[in-house]
């Protein structure tokens, strides 16, 4: 039975230990960062190498947003500005760069990218999200998260929506501690829901570790409130991951946390740091997944395609065209 997690690996080689570990929990995917990453040859031997250790084409994410967060850098890889700053040159251009970003994804055998951030940027956002996010209202927000879905999704590339139910009102960074909102219902339901109402037919979503003090007393990822009103009010009925097990934002061992999370309603965790012994903690507690998530899985994973065949030099001509700046890596 597939087990219901996404593994990260400590390394840019997969050690014998670890593809023993993967192959008895038989993680459902796995995400990559840049510990794991040295040049295309070595990704794309890393790629398949996790692939067979479980015996299946598995789902393989990363964190390739642009600008700070991006696994993927020069000399190999394009070098994005942050995504809000880039934001300004259109939805068009936003389709354009994460077609491409897709495009040097797909390459690799990777072919899932945690992105688009659909948090609404403020002015009290902590700096580890602002300029991550997409737009300062919920409509640039939506026109530009749909664009980068397409995008990816052009690429053969499935897009992870970020964090639900809404980071952008967050003043602490959930990597570090839990973040309090105290927006009311009414509030959230007008602007940090609706990016999120607006793109429900994605395939894949990723949880925040907020506690929103009018819903529940504890965090998003472990609460089965929030994790309703995101099936039933916003409408999401595609796979739904937590975010980083490891992050502060989440109270207790990590064994305490996948149980939470999975009790909560989400269909899977993400555990990113490649600690060994906290994932089998994870792999004892998380369960296999559940026939309704098996479901959901097969559903995102119908999507994957090798991509469409437009040349990356003409996405490129044209995303260059409407403004955007990039460094592209020279053949």
């Amino acid at each position: 039975m597939t087990l219901a997690a996404i593994f990260g690996l400590a390394g840019p080689a997969l050690t014998p230990a670890e593809r023993d570990f993967f192959r008895e929990a038989d993680p459902w995917g796995f995400i990559l960062f840049a510990r794991n990453v040295a040049d295309p040859d070595q990704l794309r031997r890393l790629t398949e190498e996790l692939r067979m250790a479980v015996g299946r084409e598995a789902l393989i994410t990363v964190d390739q947003e642009g600008g700070r967060v991006q696994r993927l850098r020069a000399p190999f890889w394009a070098e994005w500005a942050p995504p809000l700053d880039d934001a300004g040159h259109g939805p068009r251009a936003t389709l354009l760069r994460y077609r491409l970003i897709g495009h040097e994804l797909r390459g690799l055998g990777i072919d899932s990218n945690c992105a688009p951030t659909l948090d609404i940027a403020g002015d009290m956002t902590h700096p580890f999200l602002q300029n991550r996010c997409l737009g300062r209202d919920a409509d640039s927000v939506i026109a530009h998260g749909r664009a980068a879905a397409d995008g990816m999704l052009a690429a053969g590339v499935l897009p992870v929506m970020k964090h639900m139910p809404g980071h952008g009102r967050a003043q602490a960074d959930s990597h570090l501690e839990t973040p309090e909102v105290t927006a009311t219902l009414d509030d959230l339901r007008d602007t940090d829901f609706a990016p999120f109402r607006a793109l429900a037919d994605l395939p894949l979503a990723m949880t925040a570790h907020i506690r929103f003090t009018a819903l529940d007393d504890v965090p998003a990822t472990a609460s089965p409130r929030v994790i309703g009103l995101i099936r039933d009010e916003i409408g999401f009925d595609g796979l739904l991951m937590t975010d980083d097990l490891s992050m502060q934002g989440l109270h207790g061992t990590i064994a305490q946390r996948a149980t939470a999370a999975i009790t909560a309603g989400c269909d899977l965790v993400l555990h990113c740091n490649g600690d060994r012994a906290e994932m089998e903690d994870v792999a004892a507690n998380a369960g296999a997944l559940v026939p309704q998530a098996t479901s959901r899985a097969a559903r995102a994973l119908s999507l994957r395609h090798p991509g469409d065949d437009v040349p990356a030099a003409e996405l490129l001509a044209e995303y260059r065209a409407l403004g955007g700046q990039v460094e592209w890596p020279q053949a």
